[in-house]
């Protein structure tokens, strides 16, 4: 069980503010848990390949990261790039204007060129749809089915910096929820998985989102989660 839930786990290094020390911290945390893989800026990806060389925890990048807003063309020159630097998985935001405005073909357009360059590299592609922005469900499940059709690995719930502003002038972040991630897993292929990310930060959390059909989880809480989990399941 405990293998399991670590081979779950995305752990997160992309905060703005993370710097190459701190990737080299969270890194060796990655491989004392041997979770699946860490999720960095793209700059960092050759220091990360780098790192954990002889492990089995993969390198993973963003693209487009993380309001989505770059050209296609951007999109997929940062993906390619990030390839040959070593990452073997990319995180994609997709351009939440164009969905919002439903311009699917657009979207369509996008998923199916970075899919391609990803493929093309033997790297794997998460489709993220920022769901604190696109709040609708039949947006949600437009965005489900087109990530099936293009052939996308992964979809997945959020960057974890989409902050939304309350009536009181506040931002406030949801992240991924239950609903929405067994709404994605019903109205994707089966042979697209689903990734929860954002607001992921126990163990009981990383249950329930497994139990709603998730594969990965991003998270930055991974020693509390993984240290939970060995107290749980040890003994």
């Amino acid at each position: 069980m405990i293998k399991e839930l670590a081979k779950m786990i995305d752990h997160s290094i992309l905060h703005p503010t993370m710097t190459d020390e701190d990737l080299l911290r969270d890194c060796k945390v990655a491989v004392k848990y041997d979770v699946a893989s860490v999720c960095v800026k793209p700059y960092m990806v050759r220091m990360a390949a780098e790192y954990l060389r002889g492990t089995d925890v993969m390198v993973g990048c963003v693209t487009g990261f993380p309001a989505g807003n770059s050209t296609i063309e951007v999109k997929v020159f940062e993906t390619e790039t990030a390839c040959r630097d070593g990452a073997e998985e990319i995180d994609m935001v997709i351009n939440i204007g164009k969905a919002l405005s439903g311009e699917w073909e657009y979207i369509e357009k996008e998923v199916g060129a970075v899919t391609k360059a990803c493929h093309t590299n033997g790297a794997i592609v998460k489709v993220i749809i920022e769901t604190d922005y696109v709040t609708r469900d039949e947006d949600k499940i437009k965005l489900c089915k087109i990530c099936t059709k293009t052939g996308a690995d992964f979809v997945k719930t959020s960057s974890g910096f989409g902050f939304v502003k309350d009536r009181n002038g506040r931002f406030s972040y949801t992240g991924a929820t239950v609903p929405d991630l067994k709404l994605m897993r019903q109205h994707s292929g089966p042979e697209v998985l689903v990734k929860a990310a954002g607001g992921i930060r126990t163990l009981d959390q990383l249950l329930a989102v497994r139990e709603a059909g998730c594969s990965r989880c991003g998270a930055t809480a991974t020693v509390a989660i993984m240290e939970e989990a060995i107290r749980r399941f040890e003994t």
